[in-house]
């Protein structure tokens, strides 16, 4: 038969929170990383700048190659409006992908 929490004696209910409460003090201490910091902050802006735009070239050559894809199909298939749908994920996918460059060019940083 199913016994409510109620009907436990009370050492029984404490034992049990006192281990939930160990387990989650041993996770907690097992879970710890070091922090490995850099001395100046803003290294530590420009590499995650860095990675970021990383991430957002590859999503834009990812673009760029289906909208190469999506070029070829309509063109074999003779459907113009894959065709423009092609080019603009095409166009996309290359400003993406040079985004940091236009964004240097704008600002002006970028030599």
């Amino acid at each position: 038969m199913h016994r409510n929490k109620i009907d436990m004696p009370r050492t029984k209910r404490l034992t049990r929170r006192a281990f939930a409460l160990y387990a989650a003090l041993v996770l907690v201490c097992c879970a710890a990383t070091p922090v490995l910091a850099e001395g100046d902050p803003l290294t530590v802006v420009n590499n995650l700048s860095t990675f970021i735009f990383s991430i957002i070239r590859a999503i834009g050559l990812i673009l760029l190659g289906w909208g190469i894809v999506q070029v070829g199909l309509s063109l074999q298939s003779h459907d113009p409006s894959q065709r423009s749908q092609g080019f603009l994920t095409l166009a996309g996918g290359i400003i993406i992908t040079f985004a940091k460059e236009i964004l240097d060019l704008i600002v002006g940083t970028g030599v």
